[in-house]
């Protein structure tokens, strides 16, 4: 079996707890570096998340390194913790081992960078916060885009949005910075949106048998009462999204999500549109030319085939 390398940029996040678990639970791919950025909570805050989540996972050997303190161009008008609560971990992030480490020396950018030019086989990079990092090593390092062999974003919705009418908070955070990546750029994209992982919530019987499968699970379970409340309200129902997850399972496993190439674009303006991914789904229709770049946006999945699959790995 091929290991494919694999940087994780993420602003943890319960969500992203999930995913970093994924990672390191999956034999398909070697978690070489891990990059935090502002989001959920402020960066301080994701870096320690990260730090302790990997611990977590007896994974202290991984990097992790300190990225953007603040979006590109305009002030980050307010963090998620009435999702995520105050230290981004729904309040418990006692549940984690104690920091026993400090995050790497270099910058996020300098660090995925450096893991670019020292691997021979081309790395996967799954974005799973606001997208200033990535934004900033390509526009700073674009020497080393060809040894990107796909980046996974998790981001966007065709639909509403939840943190505005219209818009997903990963885009929101750092529009300027999502355009730049997702329209500018020429590298192989997976775009997974909140309309699908939305629809890939799971109940609270997944999540029972999840604390029951070990001290990993256990733990994440113990993360999500906040989060859970707050789906509670969303859905309507006892379901939990792990939106990030969601995508790092693409990441993973390339194919477990139904992808569709369209173009997309990004709103920038002030206005209530802010953050807004616009698809053109003409381009579905062969006799509806398109121009722009293309991403693969993740559109569907066999539900039960991905809660199998997520937790298998994580009950690891």
């Amino acid at each position: 079996m091929t290991v494919t390398p694999l940087i994780i940029d993420t602003d943890p996040g319960v969500d992203d707890a999930f995913a970093i678990a994924l990672a390191t639970a999956s034999p398909e791919v070697y978690l070489c570096a891990v990059t935090t950025v502002f989001g959920n909570v402020g960066v301080e805050q994701t870096t320690s998340n990260a730090l302790r989540l990997l611990a977590l996972c007896d994974r202290e050997d991984v990097p992790v390194a300190r990225g953007a303190d603040r979006p590109l161009v305009y002030p980050h008008p307010f963090r998620a913790t009435y999702v995520h609560g105050s230290d981004g971990l729904g309040g418990r992030r006692e549940m984690l081992p104690a920091l026993s480490r400090e995050p790497d020396p270099a910058d996020a950018v300098d660090l995925m960078a450096g893991v670019l030019r020292a691997t021979e086989q081309p790395v996967t990079i799954a974005a799973i916060g606001p997208l200033t990092n990535i934004a900033l090593l390509l526009a700073t390092h674009p020497s080393l885009k060809p040894k990107i062999g796909r980046l996974v974003v998790m981001g966007g919705t065709l639909g509403g949005g939840n943190v505005t009418a219209t818009a997903e908070f990963n885009v929101w955070s750092d529009p300027e910075a999502a355009r730049r990546v997702l329209t500018e750029e020429d590298l192989p994209t997976v775009l997974v949106p909140m309309d699908l992982t939305m629809r890939c919530s799971v109940d609270k019987d997944w999540l029972a048998q999840l604390e029951s499968a070990g001290p990993v699970g256990s733990t994440l379970v113990s993360l999500t009462p906040t989060y859970l409340d707050h789906y509670r309200r969303v859905l309507g129902r006892e379901a939990l999204v792990l939106h990030d997850a969601v995508a790092l399972a693409e990441a993973v496993r390339p194919g477990i999500l139904d992808c569709t190439p369209l173009p997309v674009d990004v709103e920038c303006s002030l206005g209530p549109a802010r953050g807004v991914v616009l698809a053109d789904r003409r381009a579905i229709s062969p006799d509806k030319p398109t121009t722009g770049r293309l991403v693969e946006l993740a559109m569907d999945a066999d539900l039960a085939e991905l809660h199998r699959f997520l937790l298998d790995r994580l009950g690891r």
